[in-house]
């Protein structure tokens, strides 16, 4: 126990030294999730070079358009406030790596996974692994992540039809702070790719960007 909390205690120490350099640092970093079980963890390569290069030009952040690609068990996640997942099959985190990432969300970090199409069966498995005690909720359509900049009083954008459900948004909440975000029947990623990728109309991209945009606004604004 007193190993895990100096462990603990390391991570949140290192987290906070590179939230602080990089609030000095006028270019921040965002990162993709690379993790095992066969999925396509490299699905939507343009969404987040666009999604960091809307809020550069409509939020007025510094957020590099080069998105590093970081193991889930490697303490590399630290440098990152918010990694971004995606896919549309398998995944599967050791134990390692469970709790690398469980380390990482309870030392302030964020991920947001956005399921691409079939991941759900998969992922739930893997949260549930992450934070037994904690329960995946939905999120509602009153939480300030819909409500920065740009306003979804009716929560998610839909932006690509799968099975014919609405588009859903759950959480983990850590002491009331949304730490681990999953999209779900939305597509974000795919709103995000460059628009020849999907062929998808530029109000249905602007809806889908706007959303990321709120989403990072929020994650390095709060509330």
């Amino acid at each position: 126990m007193r190993l895990k909390l100096a462990i603990l205690f390391f991570f949140i120490h290192t987290l906070a030294h590179t939230l602080a350099v990089q609030a000095q640092d006028p270019m921040v970093k965002i990162a993709l999730l690379k993790y095992s079980g066969g999925g396509d963890w490299y699905a939507n390569p343009t969404s987040l070079p666009n999604l960091a290069a809307f809020c550069n030009s409509q939020l007025g952040t510094n957020i590099s358009i080069d998105i590093p690609t970081i193991d889930a068990g490697s303490m590399e996640i630290f440098n990152y406030p918010f990694i971004h997942m995606t896919g549309h099959g398998n995944v599967f985190f050791t134990a390692q790596e469970a709790d690398n990432i469980r380390t990482y969300l309870f030392a302030g970090g964020f991920l947001h996974i956005d399921d691409n199409y079939g991941m759900k069966p998969f992922i739930l498995p893997q949260i549930a692994k992450i934070f037994p005690e904690y329960e995946l909720v939905e999120i509602p359509y009153t939480h300030p992540i819909f409500h920065q900049t740009y306003s979804f009083p009716k929560g998610l954008p839909k932006i690509h039809e799968h099975d014919n459900l609405p588009p859903q948004a759950f959480g983990i909440f850590i002491e009331g702070r949304l730490a681990l975000l999953f999209t779900y029947e939305c597509d974000l990623g795919d709103g995000w790719e460059d628009q020849a990728v999907h062929g998808d109309s530029q109000e249905t991209r602007l809806k889908a960007l706007q959303m990321g945009a709120n989403i990072i606004q929020y994650v390095f604004e709060g509330d």
